[in-house]
């Protein structure tokens, strides 16, 4: 809707507020016709079924207990018969439209709307022709139904009201009814009350206390201030004792107000019924006691055309509001659905895209670190993840360094080691095989840890490479097993290649020993700073035997005696050595794993992907889903089907609302 008619609803909504109602005032006055076209408009609105998109319209919901006189109220208000007899006579929610006719124009004009149909009819055969409709819409007997039916009533005197009343009250189901008829009407004056743009017409018997009213429970749930809630009181010359009382009191918080009527009796004729009522609360000595603001049908009329009114003057610039950004929503919605595929040559461009999304999706997630995809999702930021895989990675080699400094085990996997492979050589010389053997021993502890490594990056991978393929292939269902096949299949070939790759670095590591890093002769050299106080230690036995060395913490050496000079010194120094260079195979361990792993995420992402996709779809076995592309899937037929509906409803309603602004410019000019 274009700005112009927002400001006109505006322009025209500012007009009514200013408005005044005189309690006192006809059934029918001016008032009507400031109204009428914006109740038109919520009218049209409503036949549209507007609130199917959600978008509320403000109604007058009519409530009541069974039997406390709903249908003399709205038969009193329309002058006209409704259906009478046992038990609930109203079975479906009866949209009542009442519009006055000019003087000129005296014949009365009434019809019935339902199941997309217009049923004429008249005075005298109104009340059979809404039973006929009920039995059509809620079927024989005595069941409910939520499908509404409309009645219009244009008629001289009547004022311009739209009401919905909806089936009375009942907690015992009698006379055929279902066993669960309280919850199914509660469920349906529910779904007519709770909303904020609703005003409840709650119809109260004087006869009863109205705390103990099952209708006024319902109302007070949805609207406890009773901000929205205005109270009829029916039967008023039933039960006068108490009656002034009980609506100046107010125990049960009805924030518009109480009308107190008389009910029409036997034959009387509506002209002769409001007469009577006027006696009766201008010389009963009790009734008369209610302010006259209070009292009487036309009252009531105009009490409901006031209420009317503010409640669309308030609501309507925010259902104009809700009908556009829906609308625009919707139409955002169907724009982004792919169109409809009608060749191969259309259905692979359209594949491409889906790939090249993908790849563009997985570039920023697993490659640069951003996340505005999903920025809620904390398992899709996976730059983050993965590093956190492979610190974890990298704390669980580090643990591999704690040495076991308890009594008796300081040197003695060394000294073990060097008898075993002892020969003919110099003195005091640390054999390359022993240095190996404990290498070797070293590196078989923590192969698996690397290993496991690879499993876990690359089933987070999967899973990630999968829900971002899903997402962008979701308009083409038929291509979802052929997609997710070739994500699994892209990274099954890549964990087996880096699990390849990590063996071979372990196996590396147990071939030889080598670094040029520097930091391995300056770390040895540190630690062999220790060995001068170590031999004091086993050469002087008053000396304490404990020995503090950096990155081994105090350490148990005095077992250590009963071994030659030699042999310890050798164990030694090997066992220093052997520590500074297990860092450099712990960082060689740790760097090569990074280096990997991000120049596998980069070939997965720049070409391998790409290449198992076209694949997978292409292949003789599970070939097929590029013409399977061609025809659309039903979810994505209903959903196109659905927004189409919607657009075109929403539509519809913008032009009622463009054509009511025009119509009330022109009849102002």
């Amino acid at each position: 809707m274009e700005e112009s008619e927002e400001k006109k609803v505006d322009s025209l909504v500012h007009k009514l507020k200013g408005v005044s109602c005189d309690a006192h005032a006809p059934l029918v006055s001016s008032y009507n016709d400031r109204i009428r076209p914006l109740l038109d408009a919520i009218d049209e609105l409503r036949r549209l079924k507007v609130m199917q998109e959600g978008i509320q319209l403000p109604t007058i919901v009519v409530v009541g207990d069974q039997s406390s006189g709903k249908s003399s109220v709205l038969e009193s208000l329309a002058g006209i018969s409704l259906p009478r007899g046992q038990g609930i006579c109203t079975r479906v929610p009866l949209i009542m439209r009442l519009q006055n006719l000019p003087h000129h124009l005296l014949q009365p004009e009434l019809h019935l709307e339902f199941h997309g149909k217009t049923i004429p009819t008249d005075e005298a055969h109104v009340s059979e022709a809404i039973n006929l409709a009920t039995e059509e819409i809620a079927g024989d007997g005595k069941g409910i139904s939520q499908a509404p039916l409309t009645l219009v009533v244009k008629k001289n005197g009547v004022p311009d009201l739209t009401m919905v009343d909806l089936p009375g009250i009942t907690r015992v189901p009698v006379h055929g009814q279902p066993q669960d008829i309280y919850e199914q009407i509660s469920n349906i004056i529910m779904e007519y009350i709770k909303p904020e743009e609703s005003i409840i017409l709650n119809v109260l018997s004087a006869t009863v206390d109205f705390s103990t009213c099952e209708s006024i429970r319902m109302s007070q749930q949805v609207d406890k201030t009773g901000q929205r809630t205005l109270a009829v009181v029916t039967k008023a010359d039933k039960a006068p004792e108490g009656l002034f009382e009980k609506v100046t009191s107010d125990d049960v918080n009805i924030g518009l107000g109480y009308v107190c009527v008389r009910n029409r009796i036997g034959e009387e004729s509506y002209n002769e019924a409001r007469m009577e009522e006027a006696r009766l609360f201008e010389a009963h000595p009790l009734l008369a006691r209610i302010d006259k603001s209070m009292v009487g049908i036309p009252v009531l009329a105009q009490r409901l055309v006031h209420v009317q009114a503010m409640i669309i003057s308030k609501c309507l610039p925010d259902i104009v509001k809700k009908i556009n950004d829906k609308l625009n929503a919707n139409l955002s919605e169907l724009n982004r659905m792919p169109r409809h595929i009608s060749s191969v040559a259309e259905a692979m461009t359209a594949y491409v895209q889906v790939i090249g999304l993908s790849k563009e999706s997985l570039k920023k997630i697993l490659m640069r670190g951003e996340f505005d995809e999903y920025p809620d999702d904390k398992e899709m930021h996976c730059t983050a993840r993965l590093a956190e895989l492979l610190n974890n990675y990298s704390e669980q080699l580090q643990k591999s360094t704690v040495v076991d400094g308890t009594e008796g085990n300081f040197l003695m996997e060394e000294i073990k080691v060097l008898e075993e492979t002892k020969a003919m050589w110099l003195p005091n010389f640390v054999p390359r095989s022993a240095f190996l053997a404990v290498l070797q021993k070293k590196v078989n502890k923590i192969s698996d840890t690397p290993v496991e490594l690879i499993a876990k990056v690359w089933n987070y991978i999967e899973k990630v490479v999968t829900e971002v393929l899903m997402h962008h292939c979701e308009n083409y269902p038929q291509l979802h097993s052929s997609t997710r096949r070739a994500a699994q299949s892209l990274v099954a070939k890549m964990k087996d290649k880096s699990t390849e790759r990590v063996l071979e670095m372990v196996e590396m590591e147990k071939l030889t020993d080598y670094t040029c890093d520097p930091d391995y002769m300056t770390l040895w050299s540190k630690l062999m700073e220790n060995n001068n106080a170590f031999t004091e230690i086993m050469n002087d036995y008053s000396e304490p035997t404990t020995l503090g060395i950096e990155g081994f913490g105090e350490i148990e050496v005095g077992h250590l005696r009963a071994f030659p000079k030699d042999i310890r010194d050798q164990a030694f120094d090997m066992k220093m050595r052997i520590t500074a260079y297990w860092k450099i195979v712990l960082k060689r361990l740790v760097d090569s794993m990074a280096l990997h792993l991000l120049l596998s995420v980069r070939n997965l992402v720049g070409k391998d992907m790409e290449v198992e996709m076209v694949s997978e779809v292409m292949s003789p076995d599970h070939g097929g889903g590029i013409e399977r592309m061609l025809e659309e899937s039903p979810s994505v037929a209903k959903k196109r089907e659905r927004l189409q509906k919607s657009v075109k409803l929403l539509k519809d309603s913008e032009n009622v609302i463009a054509m009511i602004m025009d119509k009330i410019v022109i009849n102002a000019d």
